[in-house]
C-alpha cells in the first residue's frame, strides 16, 4: 500500500494537469461546461494543499513549547525528515516509510539515481497554498475569454502543474523538469492571448528563460559528477560494493567498497556536501564530524563546534581525504555553480539586469496570465535561490553575500524609480515587482555568523513573507488593471481619474491594496520588508540605508498612481459600471488576505513557516568563522 503522503503529494502535483486532460475530452461547443470543469479542478487543487497545510501542521504540533505554540525540531526539519526517509528506504530489509513525514521518494530513472521526490515544508507550503489561490482566481477572472477557451484553461492548469512540483520537489533533476514545464504554456499562452505585440513578448521571454534554464542544467550536471557516498546511508554504499564484488569476485571487499561512487540530484545530500566544503575551504576542516545517528538531537553534552554532516559508520579521515581530492572541494567550482545557480534563478526573480523581459511580458499578457506571472512565477527566482543555490554552495554564498545584497539593492532602487516614470499602469506594476522582488535578495544575502544567527534568520523570514505578501498585492494589482480596462480599453494613466465617483467599492478595495503594496502597517506588505531592513542594517548599513529610502520612492509613485486614476473628475469615465460579483470574487479574497496577514503575520510566519526558516539558518549560519 502506498504511503499516504505520496498520495497526497503527488494528487497535488498532478491533479491540475489531470483537469486540463479532461479539458482536451469535454466538448468545445460547451464552453461553459469547460470554464466550470477548470475552476472545480483549480479549487481541488486549493483544497488538497490546505489538507497538506494540515498534515504538516500536525506534525509540528507533536513539539509544542511552554505556550502551546509549534517550535523548531531537529525531527521537524525536512532535511531530518528526509534522511531518514533515505535511510529507511536504504536498508537490507526496508522499514516501513513513515505515511506522516511528508517525505516521499519512489526510483524514477534507476541507471542515473533519479527519483520522484517530494517534500513539504515551511518553505515551500506557503508558496504551493499561494500558487493554488492565484490559479483559482486567474481562471475565475478568465471567464470573459472567448477563444480557445478549451486550449487557454488546459495552459493554465497545466502551468499550475509545473509551478507546485517544482515547489514540492525535492531531486534537482525533478525540479529542472517541472521548472522547464511552465516554459511551454506561458509561451503560448503570452503568445495567442497576447496584445498587439504578444509574439515579440513571448519569444523575448522565452529565450531569458531558456539562458537561466541552460546555466540550471550547467550546474546539475557539474554537481551530479560529485561523489557523495560518504553523505548517504552506509547500506546503499554497502549493496552497491556487494555488486562490485559480484562483477569482480578477485577483489577484497575493502577494494569493492573503495571503488563505490554515489552521484545524485538530491537536494538534501547536495546540501550537505556543500556545507562540509564550506568547512574545507574556510580552513575549518576540523570541525567536520561524524553522525553517531541518521536523526541526531543535539544534547547538552554535544561539542557546540562540531557540525556532523558524514554518515553513521563512515571513517571520518577516508572520508575527509576523499572530498579534499574532488573538484568540488576547490575555490573554482564553487564559485562557478554559485554564480550559474544564481544567474538561472535571477532570471526569474528577476534581478536587474535580467528582468527587461518581464514588462514586455505583463504588457502583452492577458490579466489572468499576467496575476499568475507576478503572483507565482517570479517566486521561483527566490525559491530557487532559498532551496537549491545557497544550501548547495554556501561557501560561495557567503563570500558574494555583500554582492548579492548589493544587487538587491540596486533592482530595489532601480525599479522604483523607473516605475515612477512609466505611463503605462501594467508596466508601472511590472518595475514595482522588480522593486519589490528585489528585498527578497537582500534578506537572503544578509549572513550572518553563528553568533548573529537571529538577525539573518529575521531577513530569511522577511524574504519569504515577501514573496508571499507580493505574491497577493501584486496578483491584485493586476487584477485591478484587468478590470479597469475592460470599461476604458486603455491603460494610460494620463487619460484615467475620477474612477472613485462611478466605482466607490473598486476604488476602496484598490486603496487597501496599493497601500498594502506600499508597505503601510497593518498589511502584508509591511511585515517582510520591515524583517529585511532589520537584517541588512546588521549586516551592512550601507545597503540597509538605500533600501529604507526606497519605501519613499514607493510610496511616491504608488501614491500618484491611485491619485491619476482615482481622484478628480473626468466625463470619460463617470458612467463605468461597479464591480460585477465575478470581478468582487476575485478581488476580495487577496483584500482580505492582505489585511489578515499584516494584522496577524504569526498566522503564517510564525507559526509554520518559522521552524523551516530556523533549520535552514541553524545548518548554514554556523559554517561562516
Amino acid at each position: 500500500m502506498a504511503e499516504s503522503d505520496l498520495t497526497w503529494l503527488s494528487l497535488l502535483v498532478f491533479l491540475p494537469a489531470i483537469c486540463a486532460a479532461g479539458l482536451l475530452v469535454l466538448p468545445s461547443r460547451w464552453p461553459e461546461l469547460l470554464r466550470w470543469w477548470a475552476t472545480f479542478g483549480a479549487a481541488g487543487t486549493l483544497a488538497l494543499s490546505l489538507c497538506v497545510v494540515v498534515g504538516y501542521y500536525n506534525l509540528l504540533d507533536q513539539h509544542l513549547d511552554a505556550n502551546g505554540m509549534p517550535r523548531h525540531s531537529v525531527r521537524t526539519r525536512l532535511d531530518s525528515r528526509a534522511d531518514k526517509a533515505a535511510s529507511d528506504a536504504a536498508q537490507p530489509i526496508p522499514k516501513k516509510l513513515d505515511p506522516n513525514d511528508w517525505i516521499a521518494r519512489r526510483a524514477w530513472i534507476a541507471p542515473f539515481n533519479v527519483q520522484f521526490a517530494l517534500g513539504a515544508d515551511g518553505l515551500s507550503l506557503p508558496l504551493v497554498v499561494l500558487t493554488a489561490l492565484v490559479t483559482l482566481l486567474a481562471i475565475v477572472a478568465s471567464w470573459k475569454i472567448e477563444d480557445g477557451v478549451r486550449g487557454y484553461l488546459a495552459l493554465l492548469l497545466l502551468l499550475e502543474t509545473g509551478v507546485i512540483g517544482a515547489f514540492l520537489a525535492l531531486d534537482f533533476f525533478l525540479f529542472y523538469v517541472s521548472y522547464e514545464l511552465m516554459l511551454l504554456p506561458m509561451y503560448v499562452l503570452i503568445g495567442l492571448w497576447g496584445g498587439n505585440n504578444r509574439k515579440y513578448a513571448a519569444l523575448k521571454f522565452v529565450v531569458y528563460t531558456l539562458l537561466g534554464g541552460v546555466c540550471l542544467l550547467v550546474a546539475m550536471i557539474a554537481l551530479y559528477s560529485v561523489n557523495a557516498r560518504d553523505f548517504v546511508d552506509q547500506a546503499e554504499v554497502n549493496q552497491r560494493a556487494a555488486d562490485v564484488q559480484k562483477k569482480q569476485p578477485n577483489l577484497k571487499p575493502e577494494e569493492a567498497a573503495e571503488q563505490v561512487e554515489v552521484h545524485t540530484f538530491d537536494f538534501v545530500t547536495l546540501s550537505k556536501v556543500g556545507r562540509a566544503v564550506s568547512l574545507v575551504l574556510s580552513g575549518q576542516e576540523e570541525r567536520l564530524a561524524v553522525k553517531t545517528a541518521t536523526v541526531e538531537v543535539p544534547g547538552p553534552s554535544d561539542e557546540a563546534k562540531q557540525v556532523r554532516l558524514f554518515a553513521p559508520g563512515v571513517d571520518r579521515d577516508a572520508a575527509l581525504a576523499r572530498l579534499k581530492t574532488q573538484p568540488v572541494c576547490t575555490k573554482r567550482f564553487q564559485y562557478l555553480v554559485f554564480v550559474l545557480l544564481f544567474l538561472g534563478f535571477a532570471v526569474k526573480v528577476p534581478i536587474v539586469p535580467l528582468h527587461s523581459w518581464l514588462p514586455d511580458a505583463h504588457f502583452e499578457a492577458p490579466t489572468p496570465v499576467s496575476m499568475i506571472l507576478a503572483g507565482v512565477l517570479l517566486k521561483l527566482g527566490g525559491y530557487g535561490l532559498v532551496r537549491v543555490a545557497f544550501p548547495v554552495c554556501p561557501w560561495a554564498a557567503s563570500e558574494l553575500a555583500w554582492w548579492i545584497g548589493l544587487i538587491g539593492v540596486i533592482g530595489i532602487v532601480y525599479g522604483a524609480l523607473v516605475a515612477m516614470g512609466q505611463t503605462d499602469f501594467k508596466k508601472l506594476l511590472a518595475y514595482s515587482s522588480v522593486s519589490h522582488m528585489g528585498f527578497v535578495v537582500l534578506g537572503l544575502a544578509s549572513w550572518g555568523s553563528a553568533a548573529n544567527a537571529q538577525y539573518w534568520q529575521w531577513g530569511v523570514s522577511g524574504a519569504m513573507f515577501q514573496m508571499v505578501a507580493h505574491g497577493i498585492t501584486a496578483s491584485a494589482l493586476f487584477f485591478i488593471v484587468g478590470v479597469v480596462y475592460d470599461r476604458a480599453h486603455h491603460r494610460d494613466l494620463n487619460r484615467f481619474g475620477g474612477l472613485k465617483e462611478p466605482m466607490p467599492f473598486y476604488a476602496g478595495l484598490s486603496a487597501i491594496l496599493f497601500f498594502a503594496s506600499m508597505g503601510l502597517p497593518g498589511l502584508c506588505g509591511f511585515v517582510g520588508e520591515f524583517c529585511v531592513f532589520l537584517a541588512a542594517w546588521n549586516f551592512s548599513p550601507g545597503l540597509a540605508v538605500p533600501a529604507v529610502l526606497s519605501v519613499v520612492l514607493t510610496a511616491a509613485y504608488l501614491l500618484w498612481t491611485w491619485q491619476r486614476v482615482y481622484l478628480g473628475t473626468n466625463p470619460a469615465t463617470k458612467d463605468f459600471p461597479e464591480l460585477t460579483p465575478r470581478e468582487a470574487v476575485c478581488l476580495v479574497p487577496f483584500v482580505l488576505l492582505a489585511i489578515a496577514l499584516g494584522i496577524a503575520p504569526s498566522l503564517l510566519l510564525f507559526n509554520w513557516m518559522e521552524p523551516s526558516v530556523a533549520g535552514w539558518i541553524e545548518n548554514l549560519a554556523p559554517l561562516k568563522p
